[in-house]
């Protein structure tokens, strides 16, 4: 091994940098809804993508990547773009709005979740007896973060009558409600997971990023152009510092980092520390903005962030077991025909 190889292997493996990408990505939910009350949210979603995306596009000019020439590479790009980029950024930022950053960040990261059901949906892909009961205990955990908590101490007193109260949910309650847009962006970025997988057969991924993160950002400031007023008037130094924080590290820089370790193959480490995500979030959130969880939602958080390690582990988990179960049948097998000495 040559001593530059020996020095990337070395990086992919250190902790800091395995941590790095998780640690920018929930304090950036941190400072985003720091920022929040002095900008609008589309303009944010905006902000935080067509930078970085023009900053990861000229990375791949000077890395001499191939650019998309194919119609079919710019139909995945397009699709990739509206779906994991505005959908996603617009749906997170404007959920912001009336939800905290740690709780966004659990509901954002149950992400994995989703994504194993399209999966076994799409692809006959196998979830297994862990990973089932890792999307039951998700499903109640993300139902203790997101619903009422009336309607959670109702029902476990076999009262339902919220179901038929007299001031029904209504459309408009529901789109301002923070934690259905958190999990309306963690769908967003499931089926973003799913299209990747398409975009990547025609198009190389570092290049299909860069372009999903700008052409996502157009439709997202031309929607805040039309609806939104005092995008930046009310932003002072810090607020755009805020915003150039949210952009260059926890878009940029973290795609940077993951496509690095993809490039090493150092994914399965990467994968095993997604909980860190909100993790990051609550505990800054609560330092610079003091948000504080209901003790139904601690509980939520705890369910969720367990689901989604056994959704992710569910195959090291089963194999796992399965070998332990081996040694202890063998073990037992030694004992049975090993001579006793009297």
């Amino acid at each position: 091994m040559t001593q530059s190889n020996l020095q990337q292997d070395n990086l992919a493996k250190s902790p800091l940098f395995l941590v790095a990408p998780f640690f920018f990505l929930g304090t950036s939910m941190v400072v985003m809804k720091a920022v929040i009350p002095n900008t609008t949210p589309l303009f944010l979603a905006g902000f935080r993508l067509v930078p970085a995306g023009i900053i990861v596009l000229l990375l791949t000019i000077a890395l001499k990547l191939p650019q998309p020439k194919t119609w079919k590479a710019w139909f995945w790009i397009a699709l990739f773009s509206l779906i994991d980029g505005a959908m996603f950024q617009g749906f997170l930022t404007e959920g912001l709005v009336s939800t905290g950053a740690g709780l966004g960040a659990v509901l954002i990261d149950a992400q994995p979740l989703v994504v194993a059901v399209l999966c076994r949906l799409l692809f006959g892909d196998v979830i297994g007896l862990w990973g089932w009961l890792g999307l039951a205990i998700g499903l109640i955990g993300i139902s203790l973060c997101g619903l009422p908590a009336e309607w959670i101490l109702s029902s476990l007193h076999g009262n339902f009558s919220f179901l038929h109260s007299s001031t029904p949910l209504s459309w408009d309650g529901l789109l301002h409600s923070g934690e259905l847009l958190m999990l309306l962006a963690a769908l967003s970025m499931s089926f973003g997971t799913i299209i990747i997988r398409y975009v990547k057969q025609h198009v190389d991924a570092i290049v299909a990023t860069g372009w999903h993160m700008l052409l996502g950002g157009i439709p997202l400031f031309l929607l805040s152009g039309l609806w939104e007023s005092q995008q930046w008037s009310r932003l002072d130094l810090s607020g755009w510092g805020g915003l150039g924080y949210a952009t260059l590290f926890g878009t940029a820089l973290t795609y940077g980092i993951f496509f690095y370790l993809a490039s090493v193959g150092n994914l399965t480490s990467v994968s095993a520390l997604i909980f860190l995500t909100p993790v990051f979030a609550m505990l800054f959130s609560y330092f610079f903005l003091a948000e504080v969880l209901t003790p139904l939602q601690w509980i939520g958080v705890v369910l969720t962030l367990i689901s989604v390690v056994l959704v992710i582990q569910r195959e090291k988990i089963a194999s796992g077991i399965s070998a332990l179960s081996t040694r202890l049948s063998a073990a037992t097998r030694a004992a049975e025909v090993t001579p006793k000495v009297d």
